[in-house]
C-alpha cells in the first residue's frame, strides 16, 4: 500500500463516520460541525483524485461560508428538540423506506465493483502560437460551465437566489413565542414603569380576627 492509497482509506474512513454523526447527532450544532468535517475529508478525497479546483471551491464555499452560516443559523434559531423528537416515530416509516432504497442503489453499485484502470493522462494543450502551455483544470471547467452549461448554471443561480429571499423572509416574519424586544422601547423607558409602589393597608385587624376566631373555637371545645 502506497502513501496516495493509505490517505485515500484515511480520508474515505473519517468521511463515513462523519457523515453517520450528521444523522445520528442530538444536538443540531453538532450535527453541523460533523458535516463540516465531512465536507473537509471530501476536499482531501478530490486533491487525491487532482480535482484541485473543486477541492478549494468546497472548502472555501461550504467551509467557509455555508456551513459557518448554517452554524449560526441553528445557534440563533434555539431549536427545541424536546419538540422535534415527538414526531419521531410519526415520520419513522418513510424514513426507514428511503433509507433502505438509499442501501440497495449503493449496494447494486458496490457489488459491481471498481474497475482498476491506469491514470488518466492529462491533454496537450496548444496555444494559438504552435506553443505545448500546461494544462490547466480550472480553466477547463470554467470553460465547460460558461459554453455548454451556461443555461442550467443560470438556473442554479435562479434557484439559489429564490433559496437567499426565502430564508431572509423566514427569518424576518413575526413570531409569538420570540423574546423579542424592541430597542426604542428600551430608550424611552421611565424609571415609574419599572416600579410602582403599592400602599398596603395594616394588618392588626386582620390579627385581631383571627385572635377572636381561637377564643370562639376554644369555647365551643369546653363541656
Amino acid at each position: 500500500m502506497d502513501v496516495k492509497t493509505g490517505f485515500f482509506y484515511l480520508f474515505s474512513v473519517v468521511l463515513l463516520f462523519a457523515a453517520f454523526r450528521v444523522i445520528t447527532a442530538r444536538n443540531p450544532v453538532h450535527a453541523v460541525l460533523y458535516l463540516m468535517l465531512a465536507f473537509s475529508q471530501a476536499s482531501g478525497i478530490w486533491l487525491l483524485l487532482k480535482a484541485e479546483f473543486l477541492a478549494i471551491v468546497l472548502v472555501l464555499v461550504y467551509l467557509g461560508a455555508v456551513m459557518v452560516l448554517f452554524l449560526f443559523v441553528v445557534m440563533m434559531l434555539d431549536i427545541d428538540i424536546d419538540s422535534v423528537r415527538k414526531g419521531f416515530w410519526r415520520h419513522f416509516p418513510l424514513a426507514a423506506f428511503i433509507g433502505a432504497l438509499i442501501a440497495l442503489e449503493m449496494a447494486a453499485v458496490l457489488m459491481g465493483g471498481f474497475r482498476v484502470s491506469e491514470e488518466p493522462k492529462l491533454p496537450v494543450v496548444v496555444d494559438a502560437a504552435g506553443q505545448v502551455v500546461a494544462y490547466s483544470n480550472s480553466r477547463e471547467l470554467g470553460r465547460l460551465l460558461y459554453t455548454e452549461y451556461l443555461y442550467p448554471l443560470e438556473i442554479a443561480a435562479v434557484i439559489l437566489l429564490v433559496a437567499m429571499i426565502a430564508a431572509i423572509a423566514l427569518t424576518l416574519r413575526q413570531r409569538k413565542d420570540t423574546k423579542h424586544v424592541d430597542p426604542s422601547a428600551q430608550v424611552r423607558v421611565r424609571p415609574k414603569d419599572r416600579l410602582r409602589i403599592v400602599r398596603i393597608a395594616p394588618t392588626t385587624a386582620a390579627a385581631a380576627v383571627v385572635v377572636a376566631d381561637a377564643d370562639a373555637s376554644a369555647e365551643e371545645k369546653k363541656p
